[in-house]
């Protein structure tokens, strides 16, 4: 309460009478309750009134949420799930570009109810966001060109003089941060690339995970793909949300649980080649 409110009060008296007071403190609070459902409403309920899901995705994660340069169609396992996903909300999808630099940014200032590319689950992430069950598994893979003289293996990469790429905001960032010794870590911002950085010679080798790796076999004529040795981490994807109310997250949930038990997870997986990295459990 302040002074403007009291005279606000004072007004309404001498105006409308003791009645009108009445009354109008009663408009009053009806439209403070009224903003205050609105403000607790739901993410789920915001989604089911608006019609729409909004899916921040990464237009360039092969076999995940790819756009076809050629036809500026979408594909990927992540295309397919939110898909099926929003046919049982009874709304539709729209997918809203974005990165895993601007991955904070896009869920905190509310771009997108849910980012759907696949986000590895590290623990920085996991103390500003909230995440779903995984869903997929992956470990790290080096591309280099074939070929490239003095790089047969992986213990290869780790040497005096190496330059390794990294696109940045990628979990690949933090764990090449803490593994390379003696190589030189940079991090590519968009719109250079990392591709760019090794066809260029700019950098020895730029890493990457098994979805991207199979971009780069697929798509091009001079990569040349090393996986990570066993021991290296290997890292769950999930779908992540801004941190808080949690109902679209429990939603998002029971689907991939569901999705899981009736084989629409794993169907879609082999469809995408991505069946070696799926979780089913």
């Amino acid at each position: 309460m302040n002074f403007s409110f009291f005279q606000a009060l004072w007004l309404a008296a001498r105006r409308f009478g003791t009645l009108g007071l009445v009354q109008v403190m009663f408009g009053w609070a009806v439209l403070g309750l009224a903003t205050d459902a609105i403000a607790d409403t739901s993410r789920l309920e915001k989604v089911l009134q608006s019609k729409e899901l909004r899916a921040c995705i990464w237009p360039e994660y092969y076999s995940i949420t790819y756009r076809n340069p050629k036809t500026r169609e979408l594909s990927g396992i992540d295309i397919a799930l939110t898909q099926e996903l929003a046919k049982e909300l009874g709304v539709k999808v729209r997918y809203v570009d974005s990165n895993f630099s601007q991955l904070f940014d896009a869920l905190e200032q509310d771009r997108c109810d849910v980012a759907a590319h696949a986000i590895g689950i590290t623990p920085e992430r996991s103390g500003r966001l909230q995440f779903s069950q995984a869903y997929l598994k992956s470990g790290l893979f080096a591309v280099t060109l074939k070929n490239k003289e003095g790089l047969p293996s992986w213990d290869s990469l780790d040497q005096p003089g190496r330059v390794i790429a990294v696109a940045a905001g990628t979990l690949m960032e933090g764990v090449m941060a803490k593994s390379l010794k003696k190589a030189k870590l940079v991090k590519i911002q968009a719109p250079a690339t990392r591709e760019q950085e090794v066809q260029s010679g700019r950098a020895d080798a730029f890493m990457t995970d098994y979805p991207y790796s199979l971009r780069m076999i697929e798509l091009t004529d001079w990569a040349a793909v090393i996986p990570a040795p066993s021991s290296m981490p290997t890292t769950e994807y999930a779908y992540a949300f801004a941190k808080g109310e949690n109902s679209l997250l429990l939603r998002v949930d029971a689907f991939l649980s569901a999705v899981k038990k009736d084989g629409r997870l794993l169907q879609y997986a082999k469809q995408h080649n991505l069946e070696p990295i799926v979780v089913l459990k």
